[in-house]
This record gives C-alpha cells, structure tokens and sequence, in this order.
C-alpha cells in the first residue's frame, strides 16, 4: 500500500507545480524528495544531538502547500523520506482549515501508520463544554499529550483572569489524565511572558507564564514553550529550562533573525538563536522537539534542512 501512495503523492506534487489554492499567492511546490541519508540516522553525525525519535513536526507549517495540494497525505509521504516520524497535527477531524480535512482521527491516525508516523501531541480545541469530544478524538489520534496553539479560557487580561486560567487547565489536564491521553499543555507566543502582574502577597512581578506553572498541578499540566516567541520576549530559554524544566515536556523549535517577528523566522540553523545552550538545558526534560515554521515554503526544504541540522547538531 504505501509503495502505491507515495507514487500517487509524488505524481500529485509534481501535478500542484502551476497550482493556486483559494486564490491564494503561494511559493513554488515540491518535487519529490529523494530519500535523505540523514532520514534516522543520528549516530552518523559527531557529538550529542536529538534523536529522530524525540523530533516532531508541526503541520501548520505547511498549511499552505497542504492547501495547494488539496490533501495533507502528499506532505507525510515527503516528510517520511526526510526521516520525521512523529507530528503535530492542528484543527479539528473533518474541518478544511486543519491536518486531517474531511477525515476523522480515527481515520488520519490510520494514515499517518502507513507512512511510519505518529501523533504524540496536537493543537486542538480547549473549550471545556465540548472537552470530552476533543478526549474522544486525542484518544482516536493516540495522544499522549492534549492542548492547543495557546491557553485556555479565560486568558491572561487580568491577574485573576490567569489565576482562573490556570484553574481551566488544571480540570482540563485531570480530565485528560484521566482519559488515558496524557497531561494538557499551553503553548506560548511572546505575549504570555511580556504580560506582567504583581504577586499580591509579595509584590514580586511575575510573568503571566510563570504564574500560570505555579498554580497549575503538574500531575496534569505540562508546557509546550515555543522558543521562538519566548526569545522574542527576552526569555533566557536555558534558565527558563533549568528552572521549570519538570513542566516543560514539548518545546517547538523555530528559529528567525531579530528583530524578531512573523517575517523573520527561518529554516532552524539559519537564524540567530543560539540553539546549542537550549538543547544542552533540555536534555533530560523535554520530551519532544517539535519542528515549526510560521508560513513555510510549499517544499519539503524546510523539514528536510531543519531536521539535518537538529538531528546532527553537536552540543
């Protein structure tokens, strides 16, 4: 079956060359990748460096070649050439504008097992009213973590409104735990760190990320730290590491240049962030590593180089 669907995505991918999705300007597609030497292979590179097995992908990425293509399977076939075996689907089953498009999780899961990959996490819906049916489809999908591209209600506008926040995560993350699928996380942007409140008992300014890890139960919380943004919020990643690093199970790993924005980011490896501090910091600790790249170019380049350089990268 799966020598037939990567020649069907192959086909399809070269077919996309000339294609607009929904009017949609969009970079230039892939041709098909040829197997990368790099595809598993760690041991081949000198020094310490992250293991395939604990490497992810966030599909957002390439929500825009997936658009184009008109399908996600395409993108798993390239992906599984480059050697990721893990993802990080987002949206939700049978929505246009998310991984799975008209397939249930059941269904997308099913897929991903042809072509050697699994779902450990995904960003999906937070609302506690229809929770238990989010339960339902992190369990079809084989989640061992459940969250979202942000946090819960009811935000971060007020110190009360984190310290309720954090409340939501804490029945959210119970109920996950309970339902086999593992803790829930909150995943940053810079606005959760540069949101400062005073301790009302100590008068200490806390970031709006830190109150939320200490009032949340790390039976059932965990933390996905984009380093990216928390770079861009003059984070320290490696102390926020050494400190909260038994909260921090996921990291994504995206990279740009200061002065650091959406039209700044990068392949990982080709911006300034100083990823080998980060990675010692992690080790231990983190348990994926989640590739991600805000509006990536409709090729494989991005997965492919990305992946090279933190699989081999020595620190």
């Amino acid at each position: 079956m799966k020598a037939k669907f990567s020649t069907r995505n192959k086909a399809l991918a070269a077919a996309a060359a000339a294609a607009v999705a929904g009017g949609i300007a969009l970079a230039a597609p892939a041709t098909a990748a040829p197997p990368s030497p790099h595809a598993n292979d760690a041991a081949q590179c000198s020094g310490r460096s992250v293991p395939a097995s604990k490497i992810s992908f966030q599909l957002y990425s390439y929500l825009g070649w997936q658009f184009q293509l008109g399908d996600i399977e395409p993108i798993l076939a390239e992906l599984e050439e480059v050697g990721i075996k893990n993802v990080e689907p987002f949206g939700t089953p049978g929505s246009t504008f998310s991984s799975y498009g008209n397939r249930t999780a059941a269904e997308f899961r099913e897929l991903l097992k042809e072509y050697g990959i699994k779902a450990p996490s995904s960003h999906g819906s937070t609302t506690e009213a229809t929770f238990p049916t989010t339960l339902e489809l992190a369990k079809d999908l084989g989640q061992k973590w459940v969250g979202s591209g942000g946090f819960a209600a009811p935000g971060i506008t007020s110190y009360e409104n984190v310290l309720a926040t954090a409340e939501t995560m804490n029945r959210l993350g119970e109920a996950s735990v309970k339902n086999g699928t593992g803790k829930f996380f909150g995943h940053n942007h810079n606005q959760e760190f540069e949101t400062m409140y005073a301790d009302p008992e100590t008068g200490e300014m806390k970031s709006a990320w830190q109150i939320l890890a200490e009032n949340t139960d790390p039976r059932y919380v965990a933390f996905e730290v984009d380093v990216y943004w928390a770079v861009t919020a003059g984070v320290d990643v490696p102390a926020l590491l050494d400190e909260y690093g038994d909260r921090i199970d996921l990291l994504h790993i995206k990279d740009g240049n200061a002065p650091y924005g959406r039209s700044n980011i990068t392949d990982v490896g080709e911006g300034d962030i100083d990823w080998a501090p980060i990675l010692e910091a992690a080790q231990g600790k983190v348990k994926y590593y989640v590739l991600e790249r805000d509006g990536a170019p409709n090729d494989i380049e991005f997965a492919k180089d990305s992946f090279e350089y933190l699989s081999c990268l020595s620190f």
